[in-house]
């Protein structure tokens, strides 16, 4: 066996999980058509963060609120190699995530499929984060302010209580 530091084997389970999430999406666009398959992924990205958002929630020993949320996005965020701020934190209603660097939309450009990451990322970066959101109690609000991927120089994801 290969022996492996742990910087290698997260980095190794890193590459796997956004290669797959790619790959899949690609094999079902072959078969069934873009719309299709960003239905089916939306679908995914719709569960994908109550997982996370547990594990990380139970890692954390945390419960809900925005307190919670925050760190569990803040640690999400770390580890997906997003690059980010956080503004209102003064604020006990809400706060705003605002993300300079998006990995997945860099992946969208590399891979040369810009001209699809803004229907891409309305689609699941609604989902996904309405989820988060959701996970942390009924009385918390997602709303995607901003995109990269739809021209802006920033993502703005404001979380607030109601």
């Amino acid at each position: 066996m290969i022996e492996m530091d742990p910087n290698q084997i997260a980095d190794y389970f890193k590459r796997s999980y956004t290669a797959v999430d790619g790959l899949w999406f690609m094999k079902l666009e072959e078969r069934y058509g873009f719309e299709t398959a960003l239905e089916l992924d939306n679908e995914v990205w719709k569960v994908l963060p109550k997982i996370q958002a547990r594990f990380l929630k139970a890692a954390g020993n945390l419960g809900d609120g925005l307190d919670a949320l925050l760190e569990c996005l803040y640690t999400k965020l770390t580890l997906e190699d997003f690059r980010f701020g956080v503004e209102g934190l003064q604020n006990s209603t809400g706060f705003e995530v605002v993300i300079s660097d998006c990995p997945w939309h860099n992946k969208m450009l590399k891979s040369g499929r810009e001209q699809l990451s803004g229907k891409v990322g309305s689609t699941i970066c609604q989902s996904e984060y309405a989820a988060w959101a959701s996970e942390f109690g009924d009385n918390i609000r997602f709303e995607l302010k901003e995109q990269i991927c739809e021209g802006s120089t920033r993502c703005v994801l404001h979380f607030e209580t109601i």
